[in-house]
């Protein structure tokens, strides 16, 4: 491949959406089989919802943390985990809340919608991290009140510290990476515009065209591991040892 190549670059942001972990078998949420055409997010995943029956939407949680448990970071977790391990700068910011990329070894993370495996309790405010599949303690420790998943839910506003460092980030990058992404979920859909902004190289990882798409210099059409194979350029640093 004559190019780009991961190796060329100084400050690596990797945006990542639901195609990331695809390929790990995390399930999607919008796309064809998506967990959304077979669950309404009314009554599962927002706020009104678990203020109704938080038993209930823990119960649907429960079952995305099952999912979850059994998948393991790919390739290309790997690869984006081993490029954070060099003297580069690589900051990942993600829209997935499986957890993949820090299990893999990557250690600066943006968790744009919040992470299945992390509850906070909205009446002490307290936050929790809990490996545990399924979660069985529902109610806090400390004042009673429901935990409820750390997660962004549909109608939920994104945190701003975490939105305003991914804009900085964004903004002085020298290449943006999307991968996986579906480019409708909004505002993390207009952060593309940043790293255009900032003059970086704009790589899109997608099998399909997106609404993004002419915001990028370079379509790598394909699935997520095997295009952030072509970026590592055959690196032994970055690939898995033969």
């Amino acid at each position: 491949m004559s190019g780009p190549h991961l190796r060329d670059f100084n400050r690596i942001v990797f945006f990542t959406g639901a195609g990331m972990s695809a390929e790990s078998g995390v399930p999607t949420y919008r796309g064809a089989g998506g967990i959304w055409k077979e669950y309404d997010y009314r009554r599962y995943a927002c706020q009104d919802a678990f203020n109704r029956d938080p038993a209930a939407v823990w119960e649907f949680h429960n079952y995305r943390r099952r999912l979850v448990a059994a998948c393991a970071p790919n390739l290309g977790h790997r690869i984006i985990a081993r490029a954070g391990q060099r003297e580069t700068r690589v900051t990942v910011v993600t829209q997935n809340i499986d957890g993949l990329h820090a299990l893999s070894g990557s250690r600066d993370i943006l968790e744009l919608h919040g992470n299945l495996w992390r509850v906070r309790c909205d009446t002490c405010g307290v936050k929790q991290q809990d490996p545990h599949e399924p979660r069985e303690q529902l109610r806090c420790d400390g004042c009673g009140g429901w935990w409820r998943p750390d997660i962004v839910w549909f109608g939920d506003f994104l945190n701003d510290a975490t939105l305003h460092s991914a804009k900085q980030l964004i903004s002085s990058c020298d290449l943006f990476v999307s991968v996986g992404t579906s480019a409708v979920v909004y505002p993390a859909a207009h952060l593309p515009e940043y790293a255009r902004a900032g003059k970086a190289l704009r790589v899109e990882i997608n099998p399909d065209e997106t609404p993004a798409s002419e915001l990028y210099d370079v379509h790598l059409r394909g699935p997520a591991t095997e295009m952030l194979t072509r970026l590592a350029d055959g690196d032994p640093q970055l690939l898995d040892p033969a």
